[in-house]
Formats: structure tokens, C-alpha cells, sequence
């Protein structure tokens, strides 16, 4: 029988489970760092806690919470995102998660477990910058393009939590008004400033609240009232990679070589390991204009370069070689 047993091994037999273990140690496509073991079992507990919490959703296959049977009234608008979840129980031990998960949903939701439009629009709404790729496809189409793959969504505080409103109309002010609101209250905000020192550049690191990043929006303002720069003669160089963090070096001489490595390596690390990832790319901005400048086709981070950027290069006398990394 042990013959039979090792023949059947040989043959195949018995293979499954290891390949059921295998497919379960693959990385979840939309709820990174997690495996899809683990993808599967933290939907579990968030299934669990909206539904303890009175809100009929299921798992939309991707990565986020929606109402079942589509009726969107139940949350006014709102879903229930697990991408910033699935990061940070990634970095706990399994027997944290259920509380961990349990403590998200209750910053926020409120006691009746109903999210509502704020009362005073005026005073509590925001525009938040949202990496396309971690929300519905069709909620990506309802708001405008920031730059490609961030898009700007309506947003208020839940709790200790943000709340995004993709129906807009559920606000009850077109997007035009929302979206002045919105802009408003980004400028009313104030920043932390850290400088992050290199070899030879440093690059202001912009933290505080939840809508740092959004805060690319009122750049200008950022640039005033935390930076003491108005409107730079050769442009800025900026990455904005999770909500809570935008990152800025202004152009001035050859240390934008270096800044420009700092920016991508700074960028890559926390959109890939921050909750609410906004966008791994560094940009270039000038009068309001912006161009992306990192390309990441190869898997690897390269200078896309040309536009305004280019130009800028030249006036510092830094040139580019031809597979687009700067000299």
C-alpha cells in the first residue's frame, strides 16, 4: 500500500492541497500586503462588523465593502473601502485582527451605523485625491481626474475617520460648489514641515492630518503659508503617496539630481506600504501645470523627463542621457 501511496504522490494525487496552499500564498491584487488567505479572512471580519454595526454590505470581489442589492441609500453615497484596513492588519498578529478591524469600523461609523452628508457643508467638506486603482471603476468615473490614475473625491470626517461621498448629488450642491467648498477648506488647513536631508539635496516632507496629500490641490498655498516660496521661478518637484503626506523639493540648482532620487525612493516606499496609497509618481509642477516625471513600466522607477521639465533641466544647465536618467 505504501508503494501505491508513493506511486499516487509521483503521480500527482494528493498535489492539490499544496497547490490550494500555494494560490493561497499568492498576493491579493487589491488588498496589498496582504496573501489571499489572508485577504479572505480579513473580508470575513469586515463583513462581520458591518453587519454587528447595522449596515447590510457584502464584499464587492476587489476591495471594498458595498450595499447589497446596490441600494446606495443605505450608506448615502458611501462604501466602505478595505485597502487602508488590509495595510494596517498587515502588520499585526493574527489574533489582533478582529479587534483591529472592530476599532476601524467604529471610528467610522457613527453610534447608528448610518454615515450621513455633514450638516454644515461649508465648514466640513474637502476634496480628497484618491489612487483610482484601489476603488470601484464606476466610483472612478462619477469625479474628476486629478492627474492620470488620481482622481478628486468629495470627502468629510466620519469619527476619527473620512468618509468619501461619490454621489455627489446626494450633497445637494452641484460639483462646481462642492468642489469650491472643498478647495476652501484644503487652504484652511496647516501642515507640519520636516526637511529630509540627502547627500547633496532635502526635501520638504508635509504631514498632519488626513488631507495632507489632497493638499496638493492649493499647492500654491502650501507653498506660501509652509514653505515661504511664492511662485517658484523654476518649479517644484512633488510626490504625493498616501494621504497623510506630500512631498516637495523646489528647483533651484543641480540638487534636484539628487532630490529627484529622494522623491522616488520616498514615494515607492510609502505608496506601498501606507494606508490610503494615493500615486507612487513624482511630478513636476509649474504655474499650475503638472507632468508626471517617473516612469514605471519596467518595473523599475526612470526619469520621463521632456515638457517643462526639460526646459527647467536646461536652464540649470543639467542635461538628460538618452535612457532618460539625469547627469
Amino acid at each position: 500500500m505504501s508503494a501505491g501511496k508513493d506511486r499516487d504522490r509521483r503521480n500527482g494525487c494528493g498535489g492539490g492541497r499544496r497547490r490550494k496552499d500555494a494560490d493561497g500564498d499568492r498576493s491579493h491584487p487589491t488588498l496589498m500586503p496582504l496573501t489571499m488567505t489572508q485577504a479572505k479572512r480579513l473580508v470575513r471580519l469586515a463583513e462581520r462588523a458591518v453587519a454587528q454595526r447595522g449596515l447590510p454590505l457584502r464584499y464587492d470581489g476587489s476591495a471594498a465593502l458595498v450595499p447589497i442589492g446596490g441600494d446606495s441609500d443605505i450608506a448615502n453615497g458611501m462604501v466602505a473601502g478595505l485597502v487602508n484596513l488590509a495595510r494596517t492588519v498587515a502588520g499585526l498578529p493574527r489574533q489582533q485582527w478582529r479587534a483591529a478591524v472592530a476599532a476601524h469600523f467604529d471610528q467610522m461609523m457613527p453610534v447608528d451605523g448610518r454615515p450621513t452628508v455633514p450638516d454644515d457643508l461649508e465648514g466640513e467638506l474637502y476634496l480628497r485625491l484618491v489612487c483610482a486603482t484601489t476603488i470601484e471603476p464606476t466610483w472612478a468615473e462619477s469625479v474628476p481626474e486629478f492627474v492620470p490614475g488620481v482622481v478628486t473625491v468629495p470627502a468629510s470626517y466620519v469619527g476619527r475617520g473620512v468618509a468619501m461621498h461619490f454621489d455627489v448629488d446626494s450633497l445637494g450642491v452641484p460639483w462646481e460648489e462642492a468642489s469650491r467648498i472643498g478647495l476652501a477648506n484644503l487652504r484652511r488647513l496647516k501642515d507640519q514641515v520636516e526637511y529630509v536631508q540627502g547627500p547633496d539635496a532635502d526635501v520638504a516632507m508635509l504631514t498632519g492630518s488626513m488631507f495632507t496629500a489632497s493638499r496638493a490641490l492649493v499647492l500654491d498655498t502650501v507653498l506660501r503659508e509652509s514653505l515661504r516660496v511664492e511662485s517658484p521661478p523654476l518649479g517644484c518637484l512633488v510626490a504625493m503617496p498616501a494621504r497623510d503626506m506630500l512631498l516637495i523639493h523646489v528647483l533651484r540648482d543641480h540638487t534636484v539630481v539628487g532630490a529627484f532620487g529622494m522623491l522616488v525612493r520616498i514615494a515607492s516606499s510609502f505608496f506601498a506600504d501606507s494606508p490610503g496609497p494615493v500615486s507612487p509618481h513624482v511630478y513636476y509642477v509649474a504655474d499650475n501645470e503638472w507632468q508626471q516625471v517617473t516612469d514605471y513600466t519596467s518595473g523599475l522607477a526612470r526619469l520621463r523627463a521632456g515638457g517643462r521639465f526639460s526646459e527647467a533641466l536646461q536652464r540649470l544647465s543639467i542635461r538628460e542621457d538618452p535612457v532618460g536618467q539625469s547627469t
